[in-house]
């Protein structure tokens, strides 16, 4: 019964193309810029080699706002997906 269920919420997979790739980067660049704006401490150790190519940023910064950015652009893939839009 729950099979049946699943499989018939099933949608089409997904097919990377460059699109995705763009979206995802914009995704990323937002979360950076979002997190330079909020992040109370963003230099905070263990520092980055050449901090001045990562905004200032430390390693846990640099990670939080990356994950941060992936995680926003697989919801915005995934909703633009379902909407039919890719």
């Amino acid at each position: 019964m729950l099979t049946s269920t699943l499989l018939a919420a099933a949608t089409t997979p997904l097919q990377w193309n460059p699109t995705v790739g763009v979206i995802m980067i914009l995704c990323n660049i937002l979360a950076i810029a979002f997190g330079k704006s909020t992040i109370k401490y963003p230099n905070s150790e263990p520092a980055l080699p050449s901090s001045q190519f990562f905004g200032g940023f430390g390693l846990p910064a640099l990670l939080a706002t990356t994950a941060f950015g992936h995680i926003l652009g697989a919801g915005v893939i995934l909703g633009l997906h379902n909407l039919g839009r890719f």
